[in-house]
């Protein structure tokens, strides 16, 4: 009896792995025949987009190499003449013009109140107020569609006007925006400012909607049992879960829109995304890559500022802090990169 029992045993073992060898080798077949689909779909693509054949893409690629290296070459020598008006005046080449823009605070000031795109201190300038300007003026209804949108306060299918409102502006990009606003601001910094307003709505707006899907109804029941009015509902019982919330996908927004801000620029609504295609329009990639080191900075800074407020949004951030622990804390660096612990 024990005999056929340890037989029986050993047959469903072998076809286990059987079956498990089996399920293995069509994985590996079918990975297999995938990374084939996906380098074949790649190599009509580069045929569908160079409208030849890929060996004539790679061909023209090749011949013009060289030039590509010696626009390298200019990259690799930022050029910062045009950081202030004050090295711009003075025609502080390379790196000077920056070192010596430093030395003299002032010029700074006297940058910013040009208001050029010319310059790379004004642009950036512009660009920062862009993307703040634009995400200030798109919450309002960002919040009014995002609260509408969410089917705890607008009953099925009603809500849906609102979502799909919100889901047709986020399907045109603010690259798009920016030239429907021509007729009304033409293609300034008053229209990119517009079409971020305007991106924002749909994003910022979606990210409230799908909050106020999540919160707890414990809370909303209590509102409701003291006889509030449905605006007291929503205000205390739905907003006061998810306020946090909200101002970090705002500030999350912000540094997005910011970014959004520079590749307006290139396209002539100011700001240093527009400094940066004149001086490659004009072949000046000296100009250009002193340009870009601006952009990096500018969206690090952002980004930095924004991830760190968020970070004090979280709950538990302050527990146990004084006033006077929570201030020395905004001017300790590693606290603001997120290494190391403050009260050490």
């Amino acid at each position: 009896m024990s005999d056929a029992t340890e037989t029986t045993d050993e047959t469903r073992v072998e076809t286990t792995l059987d079956r498990i060898e089996r399920r293995t080798v069509i994985r590996r077949v079918a990975a297999l025949g995938l990374l084939v689909t996906i380098a074949v779909a790649t190599y009509l693509g580069l045929g569908y987009l160079a409208g030849s054949s890929v060996e004539k893409l790679l061909a023209d690629l090749g011949r013009q190499l060289p030039t590509f290296i010696d626009s390298i070459r200019d990259f690799l020598s930022p050029n910062f003449v045009d950081f202030t008006a004050y090295s711009q005046e003075n025609e502080l080449d390379g790196w000077s013009g920056l070192v010596q823009s430093l030395a003299n605070p002032s010029s700074f000031l006297d940058t910013a109140r040009t208001g050029s795109s010319g310059l790379l201190v004004s642009g950036a300038i512009i660009t920062v107020v862009i993307g703040f300007t634009g995400t200030v003026l798109g919450f309002p209804l960002a919040l009014l569609f995002g609260i509408l949108g969410s089917e705890r306060v607008t009953p099925f299918p009603f809500n849906f006007i609102f979502r799909g409102t919100m889901s047709t502006i986020r399907a045109i990009p603010a690259l798009v925006w920016v030239l429907i606003y021509i007729p009304l601001a033409s293609i300034s910094p008053i229209g990119a400012m517009l079409a971020i307003a305007t991106d924002t709505i749909g994003n910022l707006g979606r990210l409230f909607t799908d909050e106020l899907e999540e919160i707890e109804e414990g809370p909303i029941e209590a509102i409701k049992s003291t006889g509030a009015n449905w605006p007291q509902v929503i205000s205390f019982g739905m907003l006061s879960q998810v306020s946090s919330s909200f101002v970090a996908w705002t500030l999350y927004i912000l540094e997005i829109n910011t970014r959004i801000a520079i590749s307006l620029g290139v396209v002539g609504a100011g700001g240093i995304g527009q400094y940066i295609n004149g001086r490659i329009g004009l072949l000046r990639f000296d100009k250009a890559v002193a340009g870009l080191i601006m952009v990096v900075v500018i969206v690090l800074t952002v980004e930095l500022t924004s991830s760190r407020l968020r970070a004090r949004l979280r709950p538990g951030e302050h527990e146990g802090k004084g006033f006077v622990e929570s201030l020395r804390d905004l001017g300790n660096p590693k606290k603001w990169l997120g290494i190391g612990d403050s009260r050490q």
